[in-house]
Order: structure tokens, then C-alpha cells, then sequence
């Protein structure tokens, strides 16, 4: 560990004693009195202070605050947590050898030295992440999920060895809240339970709807969490690590999310086409006031079109218009339809898939700018323009995307002319429909089709051997299909609901589709298929449904496979995915009805590869059996490869033997968590600490050791010939041409933000301005954001086609529309830098008054007061 990886605060730790520490730990909060578990003591020297954390009052955090105090020990974990490094610090990193353990504290790691000391060689053997949650009013939904994704090993252990590079600067900092609950669940002396408080509170400043007490959907919590964590961790991407992730004609995740709403519970996915890159002002204040002369922040436009226009009950939406694909004249020998893969706009991955069709959901692109014309600027060529190109915009990824992201090829056929048009459409789960008595007999139907018996010939065709597997196979599926069908209904399996969600749908009717070639409307058939397979598929049964005057829940048992799930029957042809194969992690089960119940999870401990049951603050062992029997709502799964088992175990050998090389690598440490975690890492991407030019951009090179680790020359000679990627880095330095466009960066910023701050005052300046100027707040808010230095992208041209209209030749402003006032020679300064248009004015020059008509209305006036 390099020495600037070290906390720079550790030298004010004063002289602690395991024995010290112990004795606080039985004592109370000095501010409050509250008890234990998890007091907190100042490490600072001379400072005796003992608070509570955040399951009280957080009095440890204010006493920080108040003395500037940057260091604090958890007196039930003992672990180290350093308020100005914003992060856990691990004494032993120290490069002093470890005293005995009565040593003074300042050179023995705190966990070690109490681990040492009382724990017993059994306790060693216990496996961690068996820690429960105390259920903080109607908090099982909240509960279950965070135990289902604290059993997710690629995520888990992200945050564990990755924990430098959890960083943000958005509020409500929600990663940085999850990295610590992690934390408390995997360390080995974990308490009984931990109260979840600080990621409740941050959950629900983000999403209102999960205010006060009421229970909510676990789906929905799950999908608002990863959300958030995305958004807060996501990172952008260089053109050459993009050249490589986007090889395979998927969509690379934008920072923008498009709402997810369909005829079951559902929510907002957290992001919005004004939300994206450059769109959001956080915490910040506007610059300019709205229409109407009230100053609303972004948040608070977001929290309303949550609650106005994401309503839990929504209908399914209709999939965009997307690229089509000529396929008439492209059919090959064998009559396979040649298709070229479209991407879907970057502002609108889906992240759920629907059950009835549309299957996939989008919202509208965000409108990309123009550039004016001059004065005889053409609204109608404007919009035009609008539809045809789009703003370019940044690809964003987080360890969420890596690790939750999947994508879907979805193809609608005109059965007239064949045209196809195709769509890829990013998911992060997948909702199933499950299906009924009678899509059920459909199902399999269709299965029985597929039975190896040739169409027109009967089964005394075969051979001797060839009946008796017909008859053994048709005495099976009697067994499967039919007997568990007499006791508890129509038996359901997770791969019927695949299949139902799979199915190919015939348009045709009141669905017909609307052919472009053909200009009329044609039956066609719709399906899709699975184009990339996510390193951990989340699945979502559609259990509840709610109608106008009802809701109900659909309680039908569907077996699940706890391993072995393939999903090479749903995969399309062009995909790149070698791993198909699914172990299940954990499953989230609903007890009730759909107007209450209750929340648990199942999930295997990686550890021990054992089942426990998750309830609220209790765990309990299980056998697979209770697993398999469980009335399952979301499941977990996570790709299985021995191959990749096989990998590190030969990167561990390699390391071991420790050979004298003379050169030393530098290897994503983000990448190599990966390696370790993944089935398919992928090649081997060190841009996610370099810049384009090939150096560390500035702004990270003061936390790199958390970014990197050393590596030996044949640990590194093996990746690098296994996996690809790259590139080779022997040398870390700050890149100098970084560091020059960030200082002009910096400096065109606070030009613009000051021209317009002494323009705007001048404005309001006026009593009675002449010309009055109008400006889409859907692009100041961009050119906010970007002054601000909350997005590194300057906003494109100015975009006022959605607030006016055409009339009468004229464009005028649009009744409603969301814009804001700015004096001319505002909107000239800005013209001047981003171009654009058009013009729209709310009040324009008028002519002086003739000085003799003037004067004989004063004369009239003074005349009316005489009499």
C-alpha cells in the first residue's frame, strides 16, 4: 500500500487502549444518554467524548462538526471513520509492525486487536453477512431488498474493496450511505442487527413517495435505489473505452433513465429526459425565475412529476418510433432476414419490460438545439430539424450499469412486405407476466410442436428405441405437467413465464401496425430477444394488478430453478454472450394481499453456500427446500462459470510465485473487482483512471491509489493475453493538457456565469424595459449547470422551438410553455455564444407617441380635474 494512501489525519489519534475502548462501549451517549449498540467514540487526542449515531441523533457527527474532530471509532464493529477523508480508515495500512494488544491504539488496527483478542477459533468459522435489520415502520419492503442486494457478491464487493472509489458530490450522497450499512452487515463483528436509518432518510429525499409509514412495493424500492446509485456514481465515457464496451451494438447506459410504468406497481426509475447530463441544478440556486415569479429548483420540478405524472397505477406506454431496417431486398439463401441493429436514443433506456405490447417503454428523446438562421429563421424547418437530429451527448456508466445491465432486440415485421424495424432497448430488470389456465395450455402446445416427432409422420415410423424415448418422454411430461396439476392448480415455471414474455404477438385487428413503406396499415408480428445477458439478472414477477375499482394480487406458486437456469432459448443470434447459465442469489417472497402483507428474502451466503431467511432484524438457516417452496416475487441471478473459476485461480498461482520482473503494471482496481466477481470482466479497461491522452486527469490523481493496483509482470502478461484491453501502464502522471483545459474551463465559466449575473441585473434594473425576451428553461437549466461546474459539457444551441408556436406567420410564445425572461442584450450575449434560436418576444418596441397628441391629452386631463 503506497504511503499516500494513508488517511492524513491519523497522527491526531490520541493514546487509546483496546481496554478504553471497551469500557465506552458499555457507557451512553454524553449528549442524549442513548445506549448501544453502536455508540461512537472520538479518536481525537484528549478527547473522551462518546455520541450516538445515526439510529438516534447522531450526536458523534455534530461533536465532529463542533470541535473539528476528524476522527471517530464505532464502539460495536471498531471500525475507523474519518469525517474529513469522508471515508473508512484501516489502521492496518500502517507500515508499523502490529505491538501486542496492549499497545497503545495508535499503531494496532482496531478490528484486528479486538478480533485477537476474544474471538474464539468457532467464531472464525462463521460466515458474515448474516447480519438483520430492525424494521423501521412498515420497512420489510426496504429490508428485504437491501439483504437481497447485500447478497449480490459483484456489488457487495464493490463496496468493500473498492470502497475509494465510492465518491460524490450529489446529494443525498445515498452510495456513500449504502457503502457504510455494507460495511456493517459483511464485517465479522457484526452486530445482531443495524438500523438502516441514513439510507431510509436519503432514499426518501430523493422518491416522496416513500415518505412517512406506509408500505410500499419492494420492485420499486429496488429500482429508485439503483437509480439513485447510478446516478450518483456514474462516470462518463472516453471515446476509446466506449470503442471497446459498445463493440458488441448495444447501447452503452446514459446517465438518464426513462420512467418505467406499466399496468402493475411500478414507479419512477429516478431520472428523467430533464434530469440527464447537464440538466440538473441539485442543490443550487437558479439564476432566473420562472413565468409565473416563483423560483422552483429542478428537485422540487421532478418530486411534482412524480407524483403528478408517475402514478403508481399507470397504463403501459407506447414504444417510440425508432429507426427501420430495408429487409426485402437483404434476405440471404435461406431466407434469414438480414438486420442492422439501432441504437435507441441515449436519454431513454428502459429499465423494465412490458408485459402487454408495446413490451419495451421509452420516454421521448430530449430535443436536441439549432442553430438560427438569421432573421428569417423557419419555425417549421426548426421542429423538422428537431425530430431528425439529435444533441450529442456523453455515455455514462457506474458498477451498477456493469453489473445490472441487459439489453433487448426488439423486432416488429410487416407480414405484407417484410419490412422489419428494430429497436435495443437497455433493461435492468425483467417483468414477467405469469401466466394463466389457458396461456398456459398455449405454452405448452407449443412445447409438445417441438416434440421430436416430424411433422406428417407417426410415431410407428421410428425405431424400436425411438418409441420407447417417445413413451418415456411422454410419461414425464404426464408426470411434471399433470400430476402437480390435481393438487395445486396449473403448475407455472419461471420458464413459462419467459416464454410468455418471449412470445411472438401477432398485430393484426384494432393492433394492426402502421407500415412505413406501405403507408397503410398491415398485420405484422412483433418479438424481441435477450441481445446482451447482464452479469446478475434481476427478475420481477408480476404479482400484483391493479384496475380501476380494484387491485388484486395473482398468488400462483411458480417453481423456480435455484441453478441452472439457461437463457439460451431467449438469446438473439447476434449476441455476444458466451455465459448463459444462471445460479440463484437470492429471492424476495410477499406474504398477503395486495392491499398488505409482508416482506422476507432468501439469499445463499457466498460464504458457507448456505440458505438463510431474512426477516426484518432476524436470520434464520434454511433448507433449500423452504427456498424452492417460496411464494417467490423477485429473484436474483447470477451467471455461473467454471471457466472463470478456473481464471483466477491460475492469477493466483501466478502471484504466488512471485517472480523477480522488471517492470511493474498498473491494473484497474475497479476492473479487478471484476476479474474476481464476474463470469465475463471483459477486456481489461485501465481508462477508468486515465484520461484521453493517456495520463491521470487531475481531479483524480490525488486519490489514484484507490484507483489502481500493482501488479506483477506475469499476472499482468496473462490478463492482458486472455482478456484484451488495456492499455499497458508502467508510469502514473498528471496529465498537463488536463490541466490546462480545466483552468480555461474554469475561466470561460465564470465569464459567462458574470456577464449574465451584471446583464440580468441591469434588466431587472429597469422600470420599464422596451423588449422583453423570452428562453426555454428546459436549455438555461442545461447552461446553468453547465457554468455551474455540476456538468463538464457546455449545452448545445439554444432550443426555444418548444416554447413558441406558429400563428399567423409569427411565432409566438406557447400558452403553459416552461420559459424565462431576459433582457435583449442577454439574449444576444448568449446568441453569440451557442447560436440558435428562435427569437420569441413577450412584449416588443412601441413607437414614441406624437409629442402634439400628448400634449393635448395633458390638456384634456388637466381640464377633467378642474371640473
Amino acid at each position: 500500500m503506497a504511503e499516500q494512501d494513508l488517511c492524513p489525519h491519523l497522527d491526531s489519534i490520541g493514546e487509546v487502549t483496546k481496554e478504553d475502548l471497551l469500557q465506552k462501549s458499555k457507557g451512553t451517549c454524553q449528549s442524549c444518554g442513548a445506549g448501544g449498540p453502536n455508540l461512537w467514540a472520538c479518536l481525537q487526542n484528549d478527547c473522551p467524548y462518546v455520541g450516538c449515531g445515526e439510529s438516534y441523533s447522531d450526536h458523534s457527527t455534530l461533536h465532529s462538526q463542533a470541535k473539528k474532530h476528524n476522527l471517530t471509532v464505532n464502539l460495536t464493529t471498531f471500525r475507523i471513520w474519518c469525517y474529513v477523508c469522508e471515508r473508512e480508515v484501516f489502521l492496518e495500512h500502517r507500515p508499523a509492525l502490529v505491538p501486542p494488544v496492549g499497545h497503545p491504539l495508535k499503531a494496532v488496527p482496531i478490528a484486528v486487536a479486538e478480533e485477537e483478542g476474544s474471538e474464539s477459533e468457532e467464531d472464525e468459522l462463521k460466515p458474515r453477512g448474516l447480519t438483520g435489520m430492525k424494521n423501521i415502520g412498515n420497512s420489510c419492503y426496504m429490508n428485504a431488498a437491501l439483504q437481497a442486494l447485500s447478497n449480490c457478491p459483484p456489488l457487495t464487493q464493490f463496496f468493500l474493496d473498492c470502497s475509494g472509489l465510492v465518491r460524490t458530490d450529489k446529494k443525498p450522497a445515498l452510495c456513500k450511505s449504502y457503502q457504510k450499512l455494507i460495511s456493517e452487515l459483511w464485517h465479522k463483528k457484526r452486530p445482531s442487527y443495524v438500523v438502516p436509518t441514513s439510507l431510509s432518510h436519503g432514499i426518501k429525499l430523493v422518491n416522496p413517495m416513500f415518505r412517512g409509514y406506509a408500505q410500499q412495493d419492494t420492485q420499486e424500492f429496488l429500482r429508485c435505489l439503483m437509480d439513485q446509485l447510478h446516478e450518483e456514481l456514474k462516470e462518463p465515457l472516453t471515446e476509446c473505452s466506449m470503442s471497446g464496451e459498445g463493440s458488441d451494438g448495444e447501447e452503452i447506459r446514459d446517465g438518464e433513465r426513462s420512467p418505467s410504468e406499466d399496468e402493475f406497481l411500478s414507479c419512477d426509475s429516478g431520472s428523467s429526459s430533464d434530469r440527464g447530463e447537464g440538466g440538473g441544478l441539485g442543490d443550487g440556486e437558479l439564476l432566473l425565475q420562472d413565468d409565473t415569479g416563483g423560483v422552483i429548483s429542478e428537485k422540487e420540478r421532478l418530486k411534482e412529476r412524480r407524483v403528478s405524472g408517475s402514478p403508481l397505477r399507470g397504463g403501459s406506454q407506447e414504444m417510440d418510433e425508432d429507426a427501420d431496417v430495408d429487409t426485402a431486398a437483404e434476405e440471404g439463401p435461406d431466407n434469414e432476414v438480414s438486420m442492422t441493429q439501432t441504437q435507441s436514443t441515449p436519454c431513454s433506456p428502459v429499465r423494465t419490460l412490458q408485459e402487454l405490447h408495446p413490451k419495451l417503454s421509452s420516454s421521448p428523446p430530449r430535443s436536441s438545439p439549432l442553430r438560427s438562421a438569421g432573421p428569417a429563421y423557419s419555425f417549421k424547418k426548426a421542429q423538422l430539424l428537431l425530430s431528425a437530429r439529435k444533441k450529442k451527448q456523453s455515455h455514462y456508466r457506474s458498477v451498477i450499469s456493469d453489473i445490472f445491465d441487459g439489453s433487448i432486440l426488439s423486432l416488429v415485421q410487416c407480414l405484407t412486405c417484410d419490412r422489419v424495424s428494430t429497436t435495443v432497448e437497455t433493461f435492468q430488470d425483467l417483468s414477467l407476466p405469469i401466466p394463466g389456465k389457458e396461456d398456459l395450455a398455449k405454452l405448452h402446445s407449443s412445447i409438445h410442436q417441438n416434440l421430436p416427432v416430424k411433422t406428417g409422420v407417426c410415431p410407428d415410423t421410428y425405431s424400436s428405441q425411438g418409441w420407447i424415448s417417445y413413451i418415456m418422454d411422454s410419461i414425464r411430461r404426464f408426470v411434471v405437467s399433470c400430476i402437480p396439476t390435481w393438487f395445486w392448480g396449473p403448475m407455472v415455471t419461471l420458464e413459462d413465464c419467459l416464454a410468455a414474455f418471449f412470445a411472438a404477438d401477432e398485430l393484426k385487428g384494432d393492433n394492426m401496425y402502421s407500415c412505413e413503406r406501405c403507408k397503410k396499415l398491415r398485420n405484422g408480428v412483433k418479438y424481441c430477444k435477450v441481445l446482451r445477458l447482464p452479469e446478475i439478472l434481476c427478475i420481477h414477477l408480476k404479482r400484483f394488478r391493479h384496475e380501476v375499482m380494484y387491485s388484486f394480487k395473482i398468488s400462483s406458486h411458480v417453481s423456480f430453478p435455484l441453478e441452472g437456469l439457461d437463457m439460451r432459448p431467449f438469446l438473439a443470434k447476434e449476441s455476444p454472450s458466451q455465459v448463459t447459465t444462471y445460479d440463484l442469489l437470492s429471492v424476495i417472497c410477499h406474504h398477503g394481499t395486495a392491499g398488505s402483507g409482508h416482506y422476507i428474502a432468501y439469499c445463499q451466503n457466498v460464504i458457507n453456500g448456505q440458505w438463510y431467511e431474512f426477516d426484518d432484524q432476524y436470520v434464520t438457516e434454511v433448507h433449500e427446500t423452504v427456498v424452492q417452496n417460496a411464494e417467490a416475487y423477485v429473484l436474483f441471478y447470477r451467471k455461473s462459470s467454471e471457466e472463470s473459476v478456473r481464471e483466477r485461480q491460475k492469477v493466483v498461482a501466478l502471484a504466488n510465485m512471485k517472480e523477480p520482473s522488471l517492470l511493474q503494471f498498473y491494473i484497474s482496481r475497479e476492473w479487478l473487482n471484476k476479474f474476481n466477481t464476474f463470469a465475463e470482466p471483459g477486456p481489461i479497461s485501465n481508462h477508468t483512471f486515465l484520461c484521453q491522452h493517456g495520463g491521470i486527469p487531475p481531479n483524480k490523481y490525488h486519490y489514484i491509489d484507490d484507483l489502481v493496483v500493482i501488479v506483477p509482470q506475469n499476472v499482468w502478461e496473462y490478463l492482458y493475453n486472455s482478456f484484451g484491453g488495456g492499455p499497458a501502464v508502467n508510469h502514473l502522471y498528471m496529465c498537463a493538457i488536463c490541466q490546462v483545459e480545466i483552468e480555461a474551463l474554469a475561466k470561460r465559466r465564470k465569464m459567462e456565469i458574470d456577464t449574465f449575473i451584471k446583464l440580468n441585473k441591469e434588466f431587472q434594473a429597469e422600470e420599464a424595459p422596451t423588449v422583453i425576451l423570452c428562453i426555454s428553461m428546459q436549455w438555461f437549466r442545461e447552461w446553468e449547470s453547465f457554468v455551474k461546474g455540476k456538468d463538464n459539457e457546455p449545452p448545445g444551441p439554444i432550443d426555444n422551438s418548444k416554447i413558441g408556436v406558429m400563428k399567423g406567420g409569427h411565432i409566438q410564445l406557447k400558452q403553459g410553455a416552461d420559459y424565462g425572461q431576459i433582457s435583449e442584450e442577454t439574449w444576444q450575449y448568449l446568441l453569440g455564444i451557442y447560436g440558435g434560436g428562435p427569437e420569441i418576444a413577450v412584449r416588443q418596441t412601441v413607437a414614441p407617441a406624437d409629442p402634439d397628441s400628448l400634449h393635448g391629452e395633458r390638456k384634456i386631463e388637466a381640464e377633467t380635474r378642474a371640473l
